[in-house]
């Protein structure tokens, strides 16, 4: 397992971050992204650990709160030390049927982050994280709550989720002319089957010393091995019940074709190409995965010890590539002979 840099914290997680949000299922929709129980939790987050996994994300959202409670109990009976590893939860998401019980108000970001901390059994989270962008609220007032947050224990560092590159930007400023704790991670969906985050996204968290964690690498299952052409996955595939993230489907059965093709080469599965391929991108500090099973879970896991060539890679960015948007087209062609071409590496 290899580690990389949490942002500019100092701190490093494992390039494989254990996602949670399978455990439990919950009373309703969470049952259609997985309805792992406790001993299954227990196990994969062990399993996860003796692999090297330092980093496990979660959220206040998923199964009603189940996932974080069977993942704090998963961590007390394992006797994980707290030291050992990087807990990330997330905070946004509605948690009760009343008109403040959702949003990144300073009452409900207050509210939440002591019924997350209650429900992992922990006395501070290692990460959390905003899940996505609130319209209603001013950004000066979330930044300023989750820097109390900061301030008072609560939390380590922050960061956001499904923003725009704009809104990422914008609460860097603020938090740079308030001196407020600013984001260090952004976690976004990033997939070889949806590649647009690397329109603004990613030039944005190069320059800023951001780190990218994606969710849904696999593109909800769609790159799993269960899908091709001629055949539409199974009764257990995810996607047979709830089709997202959303993806052209068409293009991505190019891309599976290559990967097939890779995959066999290398004598391994469609899965562990696309993680490795992931892995291999600009910007990435960790890739989450949400594993049902100890065999899926060793099987993503074994994306760290795959290599793709350089031909690899061609081919798989050839398949994948994102067509030409304004103001892209512009600003390549503009860049035209002021930009010094790489110097070929000697041999």
């Amino acid at each position: 397992m290899r580690y990389r840099p949490l942002g500019r914290t100092g701190q490093f997680v494992s390039e494989i971050c254990l996602g949670a949000m399978t455990f439990h299922g919950g009373a309703g929709f969470w049952r259609a992204i997985g309805s792992v129980d406790q001993a299954g939790s227990t196990a994969l987050v062990g399993r996860a650990i003796e692999a090297g996994v330092n980093f496990i994300d979660t959220a206040n959202v998923y199964s009603e709160g189940e996932s974080e409670g069977q993942l704090g109990k998963a961590l007390r009976d394992l006797g994980v030390k707290r030291e050992d590893v990087i807990i990330a939860t997330k905070v946004r998401g509605r948690m009760g049927p009343g008109p403040n019980a959702v949003g990144l108000s300073r009452g409900h970001i207050m509210d939440q982050v002591g019924a997350s901390l209650k429900r992992l059994g922990l006395d501070h989270i290692d990460l959390y994280q905003v899940h996505s962008f609130d319209p209603v609220t001013p950004l000066e007032e979330t930044l300023r709550a989750l820097d109390d947050c900061v301030s008072r224990g609560f939390v380590r560092t922050i960061g956001c989720s499904n923003f725009a590159a704009w809104q990422i930007m914008k609460a860097l400023g603020i938090s740079d002319m308030r001196g407020y704790a600013r984001f260090e991670t952004v976690q976004a969906y990033y997939s070889i089957a949806g590649r647009d985050l690397e329109r603004e996204i990613v030039p944005l968290v190069e320059d800023q010393g951001l780190g990218v964690m994606v969710w849904s690498p696999l593109a909800g299952g769609f790159l799993s091995g269960k899908f091709t052409r001629g055949k539409r996955g199974d009764n257990d595939s995810r996607r047979t019940t709830f089709d997202f993230p959303p993806v052209d489907k068409e293009r991505a059965y190019d891309v599976i074709d290559a990967m097939e093709k890779v995959g066999n080469a290398h004598g391994v599965s469609v899965a562990r190409i696309a993680l490795a391929w992931l892995l291999q991108r600009k910007g990435v500090m960790s890739v989450i995965i949400g594993a049902k099973t100890i065999e899926q879970l060793d099987d993503n896991l074994a994306a760290t010890e795959l290599t793709l060539s350089p031909e690899d890679i061609a081919a798989l960015d050839a398949v994948s590539a994102l067509g030409p948007e304004y103001p892209g087209w512009m600003l390549t062609r503009t860049a035209e002979g002021r930009v010094p071409a790489a110097k070929p590496k000697a041999s």
